[in-house]
């Protein structure tokens, strides 16, 4: 597959909430959430437990922009949040990968994490 194909892959699926897992390495590799927190979450199962907590607080998302160079690229997401105090925010979020092997292998993501903490405290 090509870069293009994992990344729809995984957004159909990511949007839906189910089957982006079957584009993710085995030896993925997370960066995200915390600006002093540099070295990232590895393995598969430890992206999808992540991701599990995380896609309780979206209702919708979306990729608005995709730029890719070869086995790299950057999305700009969107997504409508709902958090349990009842607030409704519509926010995006940076995300910039690598591929691997046929796989999606690193993901590092930036996002106003100020208004995220403190609708999810």
């Amino acid at each position: 597959m090509t870069t293009k194909e994992l990344l729809d892959t995984y957004y159909k699926g990511f949007a839906e909430k189910k089957g982006w897992e079957t584009v993710i390495s085995d030896d993925f590799k997370f960066v995200g959430g915390d600006m002093i927190k540099t070295e990232p979450v590895v393995g598969k199962q430890a992206y999808i437990d992540i991701i599990r907590r995380f896609s309780q607080l979206f209702q919708n998302m979306r990729p608005k922009e995709m730029i890719i160079d070869g086995d790299r690229a950057c999305v700009i997401e969107n997504y409508d949040y709902v958090f349990q105090n009842g607030q409704a925010i519509n926010g995006d979020v940076a995300s910039v990968w690598k591929v691997k092997d046929n796989k999606l292998n690193e993901l590092r993501i930036f996002f106003d994490t100020l208004t995220f903490q403190s609708n999810t405290r």
